[in-house]
């Protein structure tokens, strides 16, 4: 569906590709979403487990850095899941205000479960494409990601203000 808006063509053009982008988006992620449900876990707990499987253990602010979310959005996550005994927390030694998220055996477990089923699903949705748009779709959302840096910083400052705010 384009845009409706009546005005210059490069504007109505980066409008209706942005629009396309945003459905799509929103169709995908509801999809493997639901599916991430019937396994058990939220996106936000899969994303967090995901990265701890992946990448090893790390402190929450660099996981927030990795998944592009607040510092409260992975404390409540991170809350959630220690709760299920799917991660623990560590405190460091060299540097007390540091905590570092472990993946539990109880959670490792669980996602060396889950995430081949996601794969799978993920797999699913993206058939639609052929192996060489998936390939192209891959280098225009890095180029479009990576234009978005500086967007994505200052909402990640503006969120952590608010967070601080919230604190205070």
């Amino acid at each position: 569906m384009p845009t409706h808006f009546h005005g210059d063509l490069e504007t109505v053009r980066a409008l209706s590709a942005f629009i396309n982008l945003i459905r799509a988006s929103d169709s995908t992620m509801t999809k493997t979403t639901a599916h991430l449900e019937t396994l058990g876990v939220t996106p936000g707990q899969f994303a967090v487990l995901e990265a701890l499987l992946h990448l090893g253990p790390m402190c929450q602010h660099t996981l927030g850095e990795k998944l592009l979310r607040s510092g409260g959005n992975v404390t409540l996550v991170v809350d959630n899941l220690e709760r299920h005994g799917w991660v623990r927390r560590e405190r460091q030694v060299n540097d007390r205000r540091m905590i570092q998220i472990h993946l539990t055996p109880k959670g490792r477990r669980l996602i060396t479960r889950v995430f081949p089923e996601h794969a799978k699903m993920v797999l699913k949705v993206m058939s639609k494409l052929s192996a060489a748009e998936q390939e192209q779709l891959r280098k225009i959302a890095r180029k479009l990601g990576r234009g978005a840096d500086e967007l994505c910083t200052e909402r990640m400052k503006r969120e952590k203000e608010h967070d601080n705010d919230q604190t205070e």
